[in-house]
């Protein structure tokens, strides 16, 4: 049996430990701020404050559900302790479930009545509801709903003799074209709306061909680039093609989803990788992820940013787009390249990818939301995933998929990684992900895989960020969501 001297050793260490912890995510360093609220908690158990911490902590890596999970059991340690409702509530705001955030901040106001903070919050959570129940209210349903694209007729549209930017001979797409609105957008110049209406239209033509499932073939002695997220940081991507050259049909690329959203450059992101899809659709391919979506976007910038540099009417063609870009590709037979990841079941094959209707906003299950969210775990089997939507899927896993489907490579994207890359599954899974100092805070590398026909072994280059004009990440997002950043 402990004594008191033992408890209240045990005790001191686990206050100690935390305090580290603190230290840690001070220095941004959230991964092992985790790894030692963990050792805080594994000490002394009872103690909500590490809970509400380490919650904290989760939510700074994107992993709501076990922020969620983390903020429920400190508020079952001490129902009154308003912090736990709190990280709670900002980790539901986080997933778009604003109800359930609703309920937490009313319980922060229901505890601290005076506390200015939490009646700031709350209002702008009761607006968020409100703004949804109206949305809902006057939604049309889907079997009704028009294409925004066929009401579009970008040719008519003047371009002003004043304007000194990038402009369309004609119907083409040209590198030059493309070449000098780069250069406008790293001068924070904007692109008239009429081309980028005709650039956004094209890419739309092209993406709607597709299947859901593509397969690249790369030609013996030649290469081929895989980049992961990107996030709105367009200079990382200007300091990309630096590194490796302009996309081009002699140096194809594919970006593997999440374009936009958290980084306030997303606009220009967007349109240089549909500028280059026009110019030629086998230089660039591109990959759904799980931010090019209305949900997604709503919150975490991309529409505030389209609302302010182009207009309404773009935020619903983007949204339209996005529902035509496929969901994962095949190289060469043998490497399966994907958003997310694997799936909840065993047995799926590339023909069951093949079949998936795309042509929609991503659902909350299925093979669809999971090649979207779901994220590897080191552990064999399948467990619930981290960022409560999809799952987590052990090497096991990986290995009885590449099987099934006579492949030799998972590479994937979706999670910030310090060097930009992990392997993980005994060499099996590649993430790789391409928005260096993610959000100006994380100080990761990013990454990009090069793979040269025909072994197509993967050669991974990383780099680090490049300085960008001083425009804060999440600028255009969501008011509520930057009063949590």
């Amino acid at each position: 049996m402990p004594t008191m001297a033992t408890e209240k050793s045990s005790v001191s260490l686990a206050e100690e430990i935390k305090i580290q912890a603190n230290e840690a995510f001070k220095a941004n360093k959230f991964s092992q701020a985790i790894d030692l609220y963990t050792q805080a908690i594994e000490i002394n158990g009872e103690n909500a404050v590490y809970w509400a911490n380490r919650a904290l902590a989760h939510t700074k890596l994107e992993e709501y559900g076990s922020a969620i999970q983390d903020a429920s059991k400190a508020v079952e340690i001490d129902p009154k302790y308003s912090k736990g409702y709190y990280r709670r509530g900002a980790a539901y705001l986080a997933m778009g479930k604003f109800k359930d955030a609703l309920k937490d901040f009313q319980q922060v106001k229901r505890i601290s009545p005076n506390d200015p903070d939490a009646s700031k919050k709350l209002k702008e959570c009761e607006k968020a509801v409100m703004k949804l129940k109206f949305e809902e209210a006057i939604s049309v349903p889907t079997s009704e709903q028009h294409s925004v694209a066929e009401s579009i007729d970008y040719r008519t549209i003047d371009v002003e003799p004043q304007y000194t930017g990038a402009r369309i001979e004609g119907d083409v797409v040209t590198l030059d074209f493309v070449k000098k609105m780069m250069d406008d957008f790293k001068n924070q110049k904007c692109l008239h709306k009429r081309y980028a209406f005709q650039i956004v239209l094209q890419t739309r033509e092209i993406l709607m061909a597709l299947p859901s499932l593509v397969d690249i073939n790369v030609p013996n002695e030649k290469h081929f680039t895989v980049c992961g997220d990107v996030h709105g940081q367009f200079f990382d991507l200007i300091n990309i093609f630096e590194l490796n050259g302009l996309p081009s049909d002699e140096n194809p690329y594919l970006f593997n989803g999440d374009f936009v959203d958290r980084g306030s450059f997303s606009l220009e992101v967007i349109l240089t990788l549909f500028a280059f899809k026009c110019m030629s659709p086998s230089a660039i391919h591109l990959a759904r992820g799980n931010h090019e979506s209305k949900s997604m976007n709503k919150i975490y910038g991309f529409e505030g940013e389209v609302r302010s540099k182009l207009s309404d009417k773009f935020v619903e063609l983007f949204a339209e787009v996005f529902c035509y870009l496929p969901l994962a590709h095949v190289i060469n037979h043998k490497i399966f390249v994907v958003h997310g990841g694997l799936f909840s079941t065993d047995g799926v094959k590339l023909s069951d990818i093949r079949a998936i209707d795309r042509f929609c906003e991503p659902p909350e299950e299925g093979l669809m939301c999971e090649i979207l969210w779901s994220d590897p775990q080191p552990n064999p089997g399948r467990g619930p995933s981290k960022r409560g939507v999809g799952l987590s899927f052990g090497g096991d896993v990986t290995k009885r998929f590449l099987k099934d489907n006579n492949l030799d490579l998972v590479v994937r994207s979706h999670e910030v990684k310090d060097e930009g890359y992990e392997i993980e599954h005994d060499g099996k899974l590649i993430t790789v992900f391409s928005a260096p100092n993610y959000c100006d805070q994380m100080g990761n590398k990013g990454a990009f895989i090069r793979f040269e026909a025909p072994t197509m072994e993967p050669k991974i280059v990383t780099f680090s960020a490049v300085p960008h004009p001083d425009v804060k990440p999440m600028a255009y997002a969501s008011n509520f969501l930057r009063m949590f950043s």
